[in-house]
């Protein structure tokens, strides 16, 4: 499996926790533990369908708007959490910030998959 397929699975999978926990509370009214901000369900709702169904999707089909999309996605992901610990430090959970961390995390990866390969000279094979 080449890169670029390995990059759409994970932004499927990522975007697919993020429908699970936004939707726990955005669909079916189920309260964490913790305090939620309360725009932040809805925005990792809507984020994961992005990333599940059109993000991953462009990764998948090799579309030219593929890499435009999950350089969005991360740069949506940095700013939100640059926005918590910035302006919502005393409220937020660790439960969220941990949250956004592993979103940050998992598209870096994403972005080096689809990156970093072009930048790696190509194998010669001898034959």
């Amino acid at each position: 499996m080449n890169t670029v397929k390995i990059a759409a699975v994970l932004a499927f999978i990522i975007g697919a926790m993020a429908i699970f926990s936004g939707g726990q509370v955005v669909l079916l009214g189920k309260e964490p533990n913790y305090y939620v901000i309360s725009w932040l369900p809805y925005y990792n709702f809507t984020m994961g369908l992005i990333s599940a169904f059109v993000t991953s999707l462009l990764l998948w089909k090799n579309s030219p708007y593929g890499k435009t999309a999950a350089v969005l996605t991360f740069a949506a992901h940095a700013s939100v959490l640059t926005i918590l610990l910035l302006f919502y430090r005393d409220v937020v959970a660790s439960e969220s910030i941990r949250a956004m961390t592993l979103r940050i995390t998992t598209w870096t990866i994403i972005l080096a998959l689809l990156y970093l390969p072009n930048r790696c000279p190509a194998t010669r094979r001898s034959g």
